[in-house]
């Protein structure tokens, strides 16, 4: 008998809806280890010792392993979403000396298979369809990498997210998990009246009361009648295996999980070998110099010079926290061809940006940050403490660093084949100019990443830099956010304290940051409404002998001359879609920080859901942004000018 009187009550409270379930579709299967009937694998998913081992020690490592039938959902011919309750056990491993990969995600869809084996930093699930609600996706993430549990719905970026870990039934603390340790870990996902309920535990261990994560969440919009249900996992540029030991999955039986085995399983566990080989190692490193230190001794003189000169190359405490870690000074020079100015692809203020290309091929783009400037290393430690550690599609991909003898702080990214957003905007010619299509796609993946740092982390990122120089255009035309050298770190709940100056760019700056120096997530929603003027207007913020941007778009607002600021050099665009932008535009670059959308909101717009696929908080929140009439915007305006705005930036 379960003791857990959380859990005895919503047995309880179910009874009526599970015995209809019973008489109608429901699914039961319990399996302590794998044969190869039980579950379809596809990509480099296997059945190994009857544990599902869903990655190879390979890059780019796709594997998903599912339930071989569609499972009811859905009940016949209504909304109503079947409840269900699953309990698998799993273990993520990492390969010595390497980086993680990307996790293992729990997922209900409608296909099976991997539907795009080119997307592995997607999970295979996505690719450029990510956040569609046509996608009917519904998945349990764990994030490897950011050592996070976190919900998906429709999308790769998690919904609601949490460290991973648990709150022990005796009261004390949380107890955080390293999910790449080589642990068995059992997981317990439970969906009923409109509630997900996760939890975890080291293996062993009872259910505890309080779950992890717990979203009240509609599943309507996102299930199909039936679905597959099961494993994917991928490694994306890294490297790790990820397993599955046994699982458990019912629509009527939430104690059918109490019938997994949870003793005597496979260990995958590294560290006891690993220390016993290091001892073995360092035992013989030191025998072998007592061995050759009377014959070496003047080689010991020159090794000390080399240390001395290597010691900006050594892994200081704060680079442990971060990855990924140091490249060679050696491989960046010969990347670059020793930093060639013909591989310059880039100038800014104390710093170079070079194309290189390393042995195997691939592409980077390589900043190099002058040490003699206090902005410079303020900077470099800014990117690596903040996108050092985020990964989404939307913003720029940090590869590495390296700091050398030879003044220099070296950051290396990926490399953006199509540049930056403005020169795309303002410095090319006429069969490069962006499409209007290009553009407003551009604007809804800035808003996803700039959403993500915001809200999608365990922290919040404030970005303080957001501009069109600082978007850059991928092979695909997709846009990514970068520049993190001014970017902020603060708690979700934290209060955000004033700088001593104004940081950021002339332009893009709220006046309330000119007046207090204070940063926040409605400054960086301004910065975000003038990059949508630059988009859509073709103008930069300011121009010389040319009415600021933003003030010039609020007069043609007052004369309803909206749409005559569109770039002149669009020829075809929907401008319907247009003047929705710039409204959205406005109310982003509103004077009072209090009335500006939060980025979520903004997400939202984009979406263009259908009325019926809207909840009612959704809906409001839509209907604020899209249907507030000119006069309310400028009634709200008030006397504010910005020309308060203008005042010292980056």
């Amino acid at each position: 008998m379960n003791k857990n009187p959380r859990f005895n009550n919503l047995l309880l409270q179910s009874t009526t809806i599970l015995t209809i379930i019973q008489l109608t579709s429901a699914v039961d299967f319990i399996f302590n280890g794998f044969d190869p009937p039980d579950v379809s694998r596809y990509g480099d998913a296997t059945i190994e010792s009857r544990v599902i081992s869903l990655t190879k020690h390979l890059h780019f490592s796709i594997g998903r392993a599912q339930y071989p039938s569609k499972i009811p959902t859905k009940h016949p011919n209504s909304s109503f979403v079947l409840p269900f309750s699953t309990s698998f056990v799993f273990a993520l491993t990492p390969y010595k000396g390497e980086p993680p990969g990307l996790g293992l995600m729990f997922v209900l869809g409608p296909n099976d298979g991997i539907r795009y084996s080119s997307s592995a930093n997607h999970l295979a699930l996505f690719n450029f369809t990510d956040g569609d609600p046509r996608n009917h996706i519904f998945g349990v993430g764990f994030d490897s990498t950011g050592n996070h549990v976190g919900i998906n719905v429709n999308s790769i970026v998690f919904m609601r997210v949490h460290e991973a870990g648990y709150w022990p039934d005796d009261g004390r603390e949380f107890r955080r998990l390293k999910l790449l340790s080589g642990m068995n870990y059992q997981v317990w996902i439970d969906y009923l009246d409109g509630v997900v309920n996760v939890t975890m535990a080291p293996v062993g261990i009872k259910r505890p009361n309080q779950p992890l994560l717990s979203v009240s969440l509609n599943l309507s919009y996102v299930f199909v009648d039936e679905m597959f249900v099961g494993f994917i996992a991928a490694t994306g540029n890294f490297t790790q295996h990820s397993r599955v030991l046994s699982w458990s999955f019912s629509n009527t039986n939430f104690s059918l999980s109490e019938g997994l085995i949870t003793r005597g399983l496979p260990n995958f566990e590294l560290s006891k070998t690993l220390v016993r080989r290091t001892k073995v190692v360092i035992a013989g490193v030191i025998s072998l110099g007592v061995l050759l230190f009377l014959f070496v001794s003047f080689l010991l003189i020159r090794m000390n010079k080399r240390m001395l000169k290597k010691r900006d190359e050594s892994m200081e405490d704060w680079e442990l926290e971060y990855w990924p870690h140091r490249i060679t000074y050696q491989e960046i020079e010969s990347a670059t061809n020793n930093f060639s100015e013909e591989n310059v692809i880039g100038v800014g203020e104390n710093r170079k940006v070079y194309k290189g290309v390393f042995s195997g091929g691939s592409e980077v783009a390589v900043k190099r940050i002058s040490r003699q400037s206090n902005e410079g290393v303020e900077a470099f430690f800014a990117e690596i403490s903040s996108i050092g550690r985020l990964k989404h599609r939307n913003l720029m991909g940090l590869r590495g660093w390296c700091k050398n003898e030879k003044n220099s702080l070296v950051l290396v990214y990926d490399y953006m084949e199509n540049g930056s957003l403005d020169e795309r905007l303002f410095d090319c010619d006429e069969s490069k100019m962006l499409s209007f299509v290009d553009r407003i796609s551009i604007l809804k993946q800035v808003a996803s990443g700039v959403l993500y740092l915001h809200h999608g982390w365990e922290s919040k990122v404030l970005h303080r830099d957001i501009k069109a120089s600082n978007v850059l255009l991928d092979k695909e035309m997709n846009a990514r956010l970068g520049d993190f050298g001014l970017a902020q770190i603060h708690g979700h709940n934290d209060k955000v304290d004033g700088s001593t100056r104004v940081v950021g760019t002339v332009g893009y700056l709220a006046p309330e940051v000119v007046r207090s120096c204070r940063a926040s997530t409605e400054t960086d929603v301004y910065a975000y409404g003038v990059l949508i003027f630059e988009v859509i207007c073709g103008r930069r913020p300011i121009e010389q002998g040319k009415s600021l941007l933003v003030e010039w778009l609020w007069e043609l607002l007052r004369k309803g001359e909206l749409l005559s600021g569109v770039d002149p050099r669009l020829r075809e665009f929907d401008e319907e879609k247009v003047e929705k932008m710039m409204r959205l535009g406005l109310l982003c670059a509103h004077p009072n920080p209090s009335l500006r959308p939060t980025m979520r909101q903004v997400v939202k717009l984009f979406e263009e859901k259908k009325t019926e696929e809207v909840d009612e908080q959704e809906g409001e929140e839509i209907c604020i942004l899209s249907k507030i009439k000119d006069n309310e915007i400028l009634c709200s305006l008030n006397s504010i000018s910005w020309s308060n705005s203008i005042g010292v930036g980056r």
